[in-house]
């Protein structure tokens, strides 16, 4: 099978292409790298069933290329990260609606099958647990760019179900709660990787809010097995699917866990949103994912807890931050040794 993935340089498409490759599919990566990593995906590069390209989705000749060449589509590609969607609501808004609209266009010349990844942040501000799929959808005002990102990916549910509907294109949509584990960045306000990051470093652990949020966290290696097996399942077409765990923590106990783990001495401090995001920045207080419809369909239950999860990160982290040492050391060193045959040279 020949799969595309947009947005594969990124943190779960990066997993999901290892994955295909492992069971010996052919994958090709569409991503501009504005929130991805071409570090995700270098040790992909020389495999011989591993094909990317490192363009915007919107470039439609390359997508359509790409899109006609795949038998599946996973649609990743979209603006992520509350800090990004905070500070950039207009590419958040465009980014994620106009690239969703040209792959579903795309894939309706020929049929082909496509999973959209939408988010839990769709639920808005329901605070009925857990969330269902066929709950109402609650969001903020227009006036709080915070809530355009969830908007957005309504918007693309809408047009996956409009165009199965409508022109019978195979979609499928997944909405994600908070997926974590190695390669994910805090650069763009990832709660676990910020957390793990200033433990080891000995800095404040930075809660954001007063820390009596709930949620929920599924390690990535979870995420991508209900990912493919829901695109394995024809049952999954013009359906929507919740996609998490339902182990709740408070974001103050995971700040805790966070620093008991690495064994850190830093403080927990709390930042009001304020001075995190924006004035009047609203945020939901619990998000819990009812997954008993993917349950049905798949089986599926998650294998790693959170503990098992964290482990995961706070080993990746070590480990980049160990070679980032090295690195530096090595750098250290070669320009003390510049330094001294400079010297040497001004001496003769």
């Amino acid at each position: 099978m020949k799969v595309l993935i947009t947005g594969g340089a990124g943190f779960i498409g990066s997993h999901l292409a290892e994955h295909y490759l492992a069971h010996n599919d052919e994958v090709f990566v569409i991503d501009d790298l504005s929130t991805g990593s071409i570090e995700n995906i270098r040790p992909l590069k020389a495999h011989k069933r591993f094909s990317y390209f490192l363009d915007s989705v919107e470039n439609r000749q390359v997508t359509a290329e790409l899109v006609d060449e795949c038998d599946v589509v996973f649609h990743l590609a979209a603006a992520v990260g509350v800090r990004l969607i905070v500070e950039s609501p207009v590419r958040t808004i465009e980014t994620n609606v106009r690239a969703t609209e040209l792959i579903l266009n795309l894939a309706a010349k020929k049929k082909k099958r496509v999973l959209v990844t939408s988010t839990s942040e769709v639920y808005g501000k329901r605070t009925q647990m857990p969330f269902q799929e066929d709950d109402d959808l609650l969001m903020g005002p227009s006036s709080k760019g915070r809530w355009s990102y969830a908007c957005s990916k309504a918007l693309d549910e809408f047009l996956a179900l409009a165009y199965w509907k409508e022109k019978r294109v195979p979609t499928t949509v997944v909405r994600l709660f908070n997926t974590v584990g190695p390669r994910q960045t805090g650069r763009y306000g990832m709660v676990v990787p910020n957390f793990v990051r200033q433990a080891l470093k000995q800095e404040d652990i930075t809660v954001y809010g007063d820390g009596t949020q709930r949620r929920c966290f599924l390690h990535v290696a979870d995420a991508v097995r209900a990912l493919t097996q829901l695109m394995a399942k024809s049952q999954a077409v013009g359906e929507v699917y919740n996609i998490g765990n339902t182990e709740e923590i408070t974001i103050q106990d995971l700040a805790e866990k966070v620093r008991a783990m690495t064994g850190s001495a830093s403080r927990i401090v709390k930042i009001p949103y304020k001075e995190a995001y924006e004035e009047g920045f609203e945020d939901m207080l619990r998000r819990v994912p009812d997954t008993s419809k993917l349950h049905a369909l798949t089986g599926f239950v998650p294998r790693y807890t959170l503990e098992d999860t964290l482990k995961d990160v706070i080993s990746h982290l070590r480990t980049a931050a160990a070679d980032q040492a090295t690195i530096a050391s090595d750098e250290s060193t070669l320009v003390q040794e510049v330094k001294g045959d400079w010297q040497i040279a001004a001496v003769i």
